[in-house]
């Protein structure tokens, strides 16, 4: 009988096939054949995955909870794994911060484009009321720089106008501006079908997941078993989905390339240009993300797991791993998350069922990278020099926003905004990493959803429930 080839090289081969077929799209000028006749099928995709993902974490986190045999376990488990995700964000987070002060990136700019960006920002600074100048430079009054104020008043005016982050910062004052407890009022859902039908609010999925999932555990079995019954078939029923979903993944990985690319730039030399006014940027963050997946989670394994070869657990979770590249979506990724974890891994379905969806919501360490090299970065770039204390409040409030970062794609640039705002910088500066930000996300969602794995695998170690076959 001839032998398939693996998932995970099959989704690779539709990943090169994918940036190979756009560059020849774009150098010929397909674009809008790919654009109308390919990339919907990558939406396709995405649609099928999200729409799995709110029933399968609903249904999958009561699952878990009601079959845990002591409700003190829940606690432990619980405890151990927003401990577990709050270590590894502060740590990204960290590791962020370090790469983008020793490598800085922003200094590779041309000297003199950095100091008519400084300009603009001083001037950003008299415009806005309630922020300040971070440091003790003023380059406005220097007579040198005079010709430089006209362009830079002109460039704010076009940023004001700018209706793609007019609408982010209207999103990202929505967050700032409600209450210190308003975090837990969004999580309590007023209408579970509404936040079950919306998928955008999976925090209250998940509220309502475990207080269902832990009521039933303090009601008599025989009455809660034909409730757990339909759980477990319809949770058997959305796993069985996901399977047949994926033997077409391959397909769907290389209209989704082909449709990412193809909407970034009209020309090869368009495209070029974009990635080479970023390039110290993007390299930072990449290397940096490379550290956090290549290093950071393989040596958690191999220090608490032990068992688990550094070349094993890659090869085990490279399908979630392809497609969270593919998809820049933790959520959308979450139902093959959870397989390769149950399935490859070991990890049992409990700790599975409760960890994965979680961290799926909640931990989101590419993205926490992310805003500390980003933030670094834009105020290398404009001649700004941040103290440790400014430093140390982007990780904070970088650790806090990644907690309730959607799982979706480019939901860290609003982020980005509470971020740059809690330093006094400014959040129109987005605008700079807008071109290759949608690569990058792809890039840091393989690292949130390889955080999320390197977690559920310790945890069920821990607990005793990890059933590892070497082979």
């Amino acid at each position: 009988m001839k032998k398939r080839i693996p998932l995970h090289w099959r989704i690779i081969m539709g990943l090169v096939a994918g940036i190979a077929y756009s560059l020849v799209s774009i150098h010929w000028g397909w674009n809008q054949f790919t654009l109308n006749w390919i990339d919907p099928f990558g939406a396709i995709f995405i649609r099928l995955l999200k729409f799995i993902a709110v029933p399968l974490v609903l249904f999958s986190i009561i699952s878990g909870i009601a079959t845990l045999p002591d409700p003190s376990k829940l606690g432990r488990l619980g405890a151990k794994t927003l401990a577990a995700y709050l270590l590894t964000t502060v740590t990204a987070v960290s590791t962020g911060l370090l790469l983008a002060n020793v490598l800085q990136p922003g200094k590779y700019i041309a000297e003199e484009q950095r100091i008519k960006n400084r300009i603009k920002y001083e001037i950003w600074v008299q415009q806005t009321p309630g922020v300040s100048i971070l440091d003790a430079q003023n380059f406005s009054k220097d007579p040198r720089y005079a010709a430089y104020a006209g362009e830079a008043l002109q460039q704010l005016q076009q940023e004001a106008g700018n209706e793609t982050i007019e609408k982010r910062l209207k999103a990202a004052e929505a967050v700032t501006s409600s209450g210190p407890l308003q975090f837990f009022v969004d999580i309590v859902p007023d209408n579970i079908f509404a936040a079950l039908s919306d998928g955008k609010n999976m925090l209250q999925v998940i509220f309502f997941a475990l207080f269902f999932g832990i009521v039933t555990m303090f009601l008599p079995r025989d009455l809660v078993k034909p409730v757990l019954d339909v759980v477990d078939g319809a949770n058997a029923v959305f796993l069985k989905m996901v399977e047949w979903i994926m033997e077409a993944a391959p397909f769907f990985v290389f209209a989704l390339m082909a449709g990412v690319l193809a909407k970034m730039a009209n020309t090869l030399d368009e495209a070029l240009e974009i990635f080479k006014s970023l390039l110290s940027y993007s390299l930072v963050l990449v290397f940096g993300l490379f550290v956090l997946v290549a290093v950071f989670y393989p040596t958690l394994i191999l220090v608490f797991v032990r068992r688990i070869s550094y070349g094993a657990f890659f090869r085990r979770i490279s399908p979630a791993q392809f497609l969270a590249f593919s998809t820049s979506s933790s959520a959308a990724t979450l139902p093959v998350t959870m397989e390769c974890v149950h399935d490859n891994l070991g990890v049992s379905k409990t700790v599975t069922n409760f960890v994965l969806p979680i961290g799926a919501t909640v931990n989101m360490d590419g993205t926490s990278l992310y805003q500390a090299v980003a933030v670094v970065f834009l105020a290398q770039l404009h001649l700004v020099n941040l103290t440790l204390t400014q430093q140390l409040t982007i990780v904070l409030t970088a650790t806090l926003a990644s907690i309730g970062s959607a799982a979706v794609p480019s939901a860290g640039l609003i982020m980005m905004i509470i971020v740059l705002q809690s330093v006094g910088l400014n959040p129109a500066w987005i605008a700079i990493i807008f071109p290759v930000d949608r690569i990058l996300d792809m890039c840091r969602t393989v690292a949130n959803v390889t955080g999320d794995m390197a977690v559920a695998t310790i945890i069920a170690h821990s607990e005793g429930e990890l059933d590892y076959q070497p082979n």
